[in-house]
């Protein structure tokens, strides 16, 4: 026996009677690690200040870029350590295109691992990068190496859920997606605690923090990996009805291979719906603490002051508050995952993402409002509702695109749709960013530069409910024939469980219960710290 031959998929196939409940525990510990990513910008302020403690050392004013990226004797300004954030997406998206179909043949298990190694050790490069004081480092670890491992982890459960819960197709994989979302209410604060904790008067305790929390991403992500199982072929659960036999037409028992998908209308009617969804959240997501600061200014305090009337320490007052409403989207985030897309499972994918557009159109064409009418409460509960929605559209759109174009390639496809997410993870923030600046620039007052921002974030919405509108089930062309299916299933190590045991074998998922409550525990626990971290902080707000 080779030393790997345990990452094999042929040794991952369940035996008969195993508990799917176990499956996304194992999704879950991989996307809590991964999900840190969204938490990135707690390491930004004491990066920018690494060289000098207290206060950044600034370089000098004539350096070109290649010697600030390269110096090691003035701190990184912000907007370079931000470029990380664009990165992760960006490679995250390329990563899932390029290997999506490796995944599909190798497993879920040998992907896991590979994520992990990428993820962790792009960490530690990470950390060699902060202490050698070397950005193009960390560009190129966590960035480069760590996105790649981002994009792997991400889809590695996603077809091995949808094969497991066909019946409930989208909770399944809103559990694990929920879990990118919760990523960062666990990481922020811990690794707040640990720079805290390795601080010295020479170092801001960064690289420390890198390398620690490189380690016990690498346990959760190895325990993760290996506790992935995939369903014999043939695998159901008991009692459970096809949905063909239900007559819902946009659902389909036959599969297109992943390769085809460049060529059909309905990929990139899907593709625009996640993109322009994303684009108008992310955009939000990345501004929320200055948006609410400049818009709400004293009101926050109960003063009847603007942004720029406020003095040093009422600003430091409103930032924090600030931060509370941050965190209080990230948990809306992350509860939207789960919610909208379990609510897929009985509206249908089509119809939810029909609700996002149309009452997020409405929402954001009426944040202007309340923002001016100083409606605070009302304009905290319209962004949550965004986030939610927000949120939700990457839990559902697995079971949007299994539903349109089959499971046996589910996740390679759900791989090639990602680059819809790179592509808003560039141009969401730049687009916000953009509109605000242009406009403060022709002397419009911070509290009202956002009002145009808006209304380009409904229109968007308003063509990405036209594309929703324009998918329809797939031609008959576009599947693949028995023989094909057949060369696939054999490239990805399947048999039929008919023919290897003369029945096909269903789980009643009653067995092994003391694995599942672990395996629950092992996420549960961790996640629900963070959450209670997070609500604190939030509290703020509502003081």
């Amino acid at each position: 026996m080779a030393l790997f031959d345990f990452l094999e998929k042929e040794r991952t196939v369940a035996g008969t009677g195993f508990n799917r409940w176990l499956v996304p525990p194992a999704a879950l510990a991989i996307h809590l690690c991964i999900g840190m990513a969204y938490g990135f910008s707690v390491f930004w302020l004491p990066l920018s200040k690494a060289l000098g403690i207290k206060e950044s050392l600034a370089c000098p004013v004539d350096i070109g870029l290649l010697e600030r990226i390269l110096s090691s004797s003035c701190d990184w300004q912000i907007s370079m350590l931000n470029w990380m954030y664009t990165m992760f997406f960006v490679f995250l998206g390329l990563s899932a295109w390029l290997f999506g179909g490796w995944l599909e043949h190798a497993g879920p298990r040998k992907a896991g691992v590979v994520s992990a190694v990428c993820w962790c050790g792009g960490l530690v490069i990470s950390a060699l990068g902060v202490y050698q004081h070397q950005i193009w480092l960390m560009w190129l670890g966590s960035g480069v190496i760590g996105g790649i491992g981002l994009g792997l982890g991400y889809i590695s459960p996603v077809s091995t859920l949808i094969k497991w819960f066909p019946d409930r197709r989208g909770m399944a994989t809103g559990m694990a997606i929920m879990g990118f979302g919760g990523g960062a209410v666990i990481g922020a604060p811990l690794a707040d605690k640990l720079m805290k904790h390795f601080a010295t008067p020479d170092s801001v305790g960064v690289w420390q923090t890198f390398l620690v929390m490189a380690a016990i991403y690498l346990v959760f992500m190895l325990a993760g990996a290996l506790a992935y199982r995939v369903p014999p072929t043939g695998w159901k659960p008991a009692g459970w009805t096809p949905p063909a036999a239900n007559g819902n037409a946009m659902i389909t028992t036959r599969h297109v291979h992943a390769s085809k998908v460049w060529g059909i209308p309905q990929f990139w009617l899907v593709w625009w719906v996640l993109c322009l969804n994303v684009t108008a959240g992310i955009g939000i997501l990345g501004m929320a603490s200055p948006l609410l600061q400049e818009i709400f200014g004293g009101q926050l305090l109960n003063l009847p002051l603007s942004f720029n009337e406020l003095n040093t320490a009422q600003k430091a007052q409103i930032a924090a508050i600030a931060a509370g409403f941050t965190g209080l989207l990230s948990l809306f985030n992350i509860g939207g995952r789960f919610f909208w897309a379990s609510c897929s499972d009985f509206l249908g994918r089509k119809a939810t993402y029909g609700i996002f557009f149309v009452l997020g159109l409405a929402l954001y064409a009426s944040i202007p409002t309340m923002a001016h009418t100083g409606h605070l409460a009302l304009f905290v509960i319209f962004f949550c509702i965004i986030l939610s929605m927000y949120g939700g559209g990457f839990a559902t759109v697995p079971a949007y695109l299994a539903d349109l174009f089959g499971t046996q390639m589910v996740g390679a496809i759900h791989g090639r749709l990602l680059t819809a997410w790179s592509a808003a993870g560039v141009f969401g923030p730049l687009l916000i960013s953009g509109v605000r600046e242009y406009q403060i620039e022709h002397g419009v007052a911070k509290a009202q530069a956002y009002d145009i921002t808006m209304y380009v974030l409904a229109g968007l919405l308003l063509v990405g409910l036209v594309c929703n509108l324009l998918v329809r089930p797939l031609a008959d062309k576009h599947f693949m024939s028995d023989a094909e299916l057949a060369a696939e299933k054999k490239l990805a190590h399947e048999r039929d469980a008919a023919a290897a045991t003369g029945s096909v074998v269903a789980s009643t998922g009653v067995t092994s219960p003391v694995a599942v409550a672990f395996g629950w525990l092992a996420v549960g626990i961790p996640l629900a710290i963070g959450i209670a971290i997070t609500v604190q902080k939030a509290s703020a707000l509502f003081k």
